[in-house]
C-alpha cells in the first residue's frame, strides 16, 4: 500500500452497531448507538520511519533532550533508565510523536488499551508517555521475577504470548525486538 502525502494525512474511525454493521468516518463522534472499535491512520509514517536516516550522533542528540525525564521516572518506578532509554531508541528512536500503524503511540510506542490501565490519554504527550510506559514495563518486570528477556517479549507482544508459548513467542518481531533493547542496554 503506498503512503499518501503528510498533507493527506487523517484519522479513520471505525465504529460498530449492535448489529455488527460498520460505519467509517473521519470525524471523532459517532451516533449513540454505535461503539468506537478502532482509528486508523492514513498517510501517517509508521512509527519505525521516525528512524530512517538517523545517525547515531543524530540519536544520541535526540535522546539528551529526554534522559533527565526518563532517569526520574525510572527512578520512581525502580526501573533501571538505561533500559528504558534503550526501548526508547528501539521504538520511536525519541520521536514523542512517533505512531505504529497498529495504534501505538509516542515515545514508548504504548497502545491505547495499555495506556488508560494507568489513567494516560494523551500518549503524545512525553512525560505521560513516559510514566505509563514505565509503570507497565515495572510491573512486567515484577510478573516475570526479574527476566527482562520475558517482561521485554511481553512488552512487544503481550503477556498472553509469552504465556501461551512458555518464553519469547516465536515471532521474528519480537525476538528482534528483544534483541535490539538487550544490546542497546547492555551496552
Amino acid at each position: 500500500m503506498l503512503a499518501a502525502p503528510a498533507a493527506f494525512a487523517q484519522k479513520v474511525y471505525v465504529y460498530r452497531n449492535a448489529q455488527g454493521q460498520l460505519w467509517f468516518t473521519g470525524h471523532p463522534a459517532a451516533p449513540s448507538n454505535y461503539t468506537l472499535e478502532t482509528v486508523k491512520n492514513y498517510g501517517q509514517p509508521p512509527a519505525w520511519r521516525s528512524c530512517i536516516g538517523l545517525s547515531n550522533a543524530d540519536l544520541t542528540r535526540r535522546a539528551v533532550s529526554y534522559t533527565p525525564l526518563i532517569e526520574r521516572i525510572a527512578a520512581q518506578h525502580q526501573v533501571p533508565w538505561e533500559l528504558v532509554r534503550s526501548i526508547i531508541s528501539v521504538e520511536s528512536c525519541f520521536d514523542p510523536k512517533a505512531e505504529s500503524t497498529v495504534g501505538a503511540r509516542g515515545l514508548m510506542q504504548l497502545m491505547p488499551d495499555t495506556a488508560k490501565l494507568f489513567g494516560i490519554t494523551d500518549l503524545f504527550n512525553p512525560e505521560a508517555n513516559l510514566q505509563a510506559g514505565v509503570r507497565y514495563l515495572a510491573r512486567l518486570i515484577k510478573r516475570y521475577n526479574g527476566n527482562l528477556h520475558l517482561a521485554l517479549a511481553a512488552y512487544n507482544a503481550g503477556p498472553g504470548a509469552v504465556k501461551k508459548y512458555g518464553g519469547i513467542p516465536p515471532y521474528p518481531e519480537t525476538q528482534r525486538f528483544v534483541r535490539r533493547v538487550m544490546a542497546g542496554y547492555d551496552s
